[in-house]
């Protein structure tokens, strides 16, 4: 018997997948407890759709994606803070300063976990700074920190 699943199986597949098991298994264990329908072909046909409204709206989130990482190669974040006669801060300059630097300066909201900043900055200088925007996405961000 073919049946599409509405929620995660173990060992049968995930949401979203048709399958064939045996009428037994279906109508025993995954109908009664709502893990999956039968496939009929306005069941299908609702799961084709649903898998190329999902493919669309995955299409759009990259298209953004991009628009903003241009945006972010283009701006150039300028923060001052405080230091001492060798350059070192008087503190440090952290991903969610930056952030806020960003939103300020360039206009571009960026969720501060988003900034790859490994050890925070504590000094004077030019940073290249990676940011993850979307998965398989990611610019450059110049920072100059005064």
């Amino acid at each position: 018997m073919k049946v599409i699943l509405t929620a995660d199986v173990k060992g049968q597949g995930k949401k979203g997948d048709m399958i064939n098991v045996s009428d037994g298994y279906a109508r025993n264990f995954l109908l009664p407890k709502g893990l999956a329908t039968e496939a009929t072909k306005s069941a299908i046909n609702e799961m084709k759709g649903k898998a190329d409204a999902k493919a669309y709206r995955e299409e759009k989130e990259l298209e953004a994606a991009k628009e903003l990482a241009a945006k972010i190669e283009s701006v150039s974040v300028t923060i001052e803070s405080k230091s001492g006669d060798n350059g070192k801060l008087f503190g440090s300059i952290t991903s969610g300063d930056v952030a806020d630097a960003l939103k300020m300066q360039g206009h571009i909201v960026v969720d501060k976990k988003k900034i790859v900043l490994h050890d925070p900055i504590k000094s004077v200088g030019e940073y290249q700074l990676p940011v993850k925007v979307h998965a398989g996405v990611s610019a450059t961000l110049k920072v100059t920190v005064k």
